[in-house]
């Protein structure tokens, strides 16, 4: 039995070229259905591949009407082959049937193979270069904009030399670790940053005059 598949992505499209072309390739009973090639499940072709049967010959008008891509298709196709069934393409004159649609599909399979294997090699080849350029994968390190206000806050405070370690992290509310952080994104040494010790305000020394 020669058994046809249409499909077409939205209820606005008209199924009428694909069914009449199915009917005048001599298909017997048609499946069809109106729904996007991106969904998951396909009710009406699911039905289809559980009733068809050995010996039977699957028939579409175009290649695109069955898989969702190369790979799908291909797979589809094989799973066809395993259950000796046969499969058709009107317009890319594709027929398992006889040998050279049998060639013509098997070109397909190497291709997919082939763009398979250059999207590995594409992406081995790109991590490789990243590495080699020591760049950091993954999200980009840095300080958010309110964090650099305050890096620059903190900097100007501690070169002014007017409050402690603790004032400075008091009025912009931070821990110690975080403005040894941003001393250090501001080009300032953390070591010298350590001195707690440092006086609020500049000693005063008195001089009696006599």
């Amino acid at each position: 039995m020669r058994i046809g598949y249409a499909r077409v992505s939205t209820d606005d499209q008209n199924l009428d070229l694909q069914i009449d072309a199915l009917k005048k390739a001599g298909c017997e009973k048609i499946f069809q259905e109106k729904i996007s090639s991106t969904k998951a499940t396909r009710p009406a072709l699911q039905t289809l591949l559980t009733q068809i049967r050995a010996q039977d010959t699957l028939v579409v008008w175009k290649l695109d009407r069955l898989g969702r891509s190369l790979h799908e298709l291909i797979g589809l196709v094989n799973n066809l082959k395993q259950q000796k069934v046969n499969f058709q393409s009107l317009q890319e004159h594709i027929d398992t049937t006889h040998p050279t649609g049998r060639l013509i599909f098997h070109v397909f399979c190497v291709l997919a193979e082939f763009e398979r294997e250059l999207i590995r090699e594409r992406t081995l080849a790109g991590l490789a270069a990243a590495r080699a350029r020591k760049k950091i994968l993954g999200r980009p390190k840095g300080l958010s904009k309110i964090a650099l206000q305050k890096a620059k806050t903190a900097a100007s405070l501690y070169r002014e030399n007017t409050l402690s370690i603790a004032d400075i992290c008091n009025s912009l509310a931070i821990s110690g670790p975080t403005l040894y952080k941003y001393l250090r994104h501001e080009g300032i040494d953390p070591q010298e940053a350590s001195r707690a010790s440092r006086n609020t305000l500049p000693m005063v020394v008195e001089i009696n005059k006599s």
